[in-house]
């Protein structure tokens, strides 16, 4: 058995014992399954649709570039291709034919000299010419491709707002389930409560101790679902990444309230869950049985934790819920879920 002091882990799928034996995890329910393949499914829309909107946006930048700079060159080119349309005419007016030229030359290789000579002065006026010409089709063309990209932008903005509104109306969704559920066992989480105060120790699933925090003022028995807002993902993203970095600071888990923020948002479940539970299991990663497992997931090991954040916080959406619910502790912790459950609770409710 490990030091008193080490906060250990219980993961997604609730080890029973050291020695690394998971317990299956809960039965979801149809519906429930159904709902959690439909927030996953709009988030992947979603970014998707703004994947697109960025392309496009790239390619329309680009494009500009081009036809501003080709719009800077316009007048040197018309410029120099006025110049050379003036002389071309003047040489076909000129009576230096080639029978003047063939009389007046002194020798032959005087003639071909001047032959090409005239020869090469023509081209480089008909080149300045044509390079007016090309420049100024390239402009158009820039310009209608524009068109034709920026009317794309717009569709494909128009698909971003809608799996936007899907992806929030999803989350949403969740969020008004978990209130119904923590509804039904509003009686669980009170009993809890009452069982369980401050600075009591308890014996996790994986044989380690944890004390139970106080719980802030005025603090409910359950993690409200009503406390997370749904938005649009950066604005989400950005509201909880402060928060949780927050909360976290000075841990190793500090500084990656980010990626909790976006691992929720993509998996639509509460942003404070699994913080709070890394913070019961392994005092915020600084005593993991395993390697950047702040949660003692199946004796699991990561090789940095962004990834061990984004796969427990996926896992959770898919084996325990939206967010921490009696049900779950039970599951979770079962010799004494409700130490655990109200210490998750308290924290997650500190966030």
């Amino acid at each position: 058995m490990r030091p008193a002091r080490y906060a250990a882990t219980i993961g997604l799928a609730a080890i029973l014992a050291w020695g690394g034996v998971a317990a299956a995890p809960r039965v979801v329910r149809a519906d429930e399954a159904e709902l959690q393949a439909k927030v996953e499914s709009t988030i992947r829309e979603y970014n998707d649709a703004r994947s697109r909107v960025r392309s496009i946006d790239e390619k329309i930048a680009e494009g500009e570039a081009r036809a501003s700079r080709l719009e800077g060159e316009m007048p040197e080119l018309k410029s120099r291709a006025s110049s050379s349309i003036a002389t071309l005419y003047k040489m076909s007016q000129s009576s230096n034919s080639l029978i003047d030229l063939l009389l007046s030359a002194d020798d032959f290789n005087e003639l071909i000299t001047t032959i090409q000579y005239l020869d090469i002065i023509a081209t480089k006026n008909n080149d300045a010419v044509r390079r007016l010409v090309d420049a100024e089709n390239e402009m158009n063309e820039t310009r209608d491709a524009l068109k034709v990209e920026r009317a794309e932008a717009e569709r494909a903005a128009a698909d971003a707002e809608r799996a936007m509104n899907d992806a929030v109306a999803a989350r949403q969704a969740a969020a008004d389930a978990a209130a119904a559920q923590l509804a039904q066992q509003k009686a669980e989480a009170e009993a809890a409560a009452a069982a369980t105060s401050a600075g009591d120790t308890f014996t996790t699933e994986s044989g380690n101790v944890a004390t139970v925090p106080e719980a802030p003022q005025d603090s409910a028995p359950v993690a409200d679902p009503g406390q997370v807002t749904w938005s649009e993902r950066d604005q989400f993203v950005n509201e909880w990444a402060g928060r949780i970095d927050a909360y976290l600071a000075g841990s190793p888990l500090g500084g990656h309230g980010r990626t909790f923020a976006e691992a929720a948002y993509d998996a639509g479940i509460d942003p404070r869950f699994s913080p709070a539970i890394a913070t019961v299991e392994s005092s915020n990663g600084a005593y993991c049985f395993a390697e950047h497992n702040a949660w003692g997931w199946g004796g699991e090991s990561w090789d940095d934790w962004d990834s061990a954040i984004r796969d427990h916080v996926a896992g959770l959406a898919r084996g325990y819920g939206y967010t921490a619910t009696p049900e779950g502790a039970r599951k979770y912790c079962p010799p004494n879920w409700e130490h655990w459950y109200y210490s998750v609770v308290a924290n997650m409710n500190s966030i």
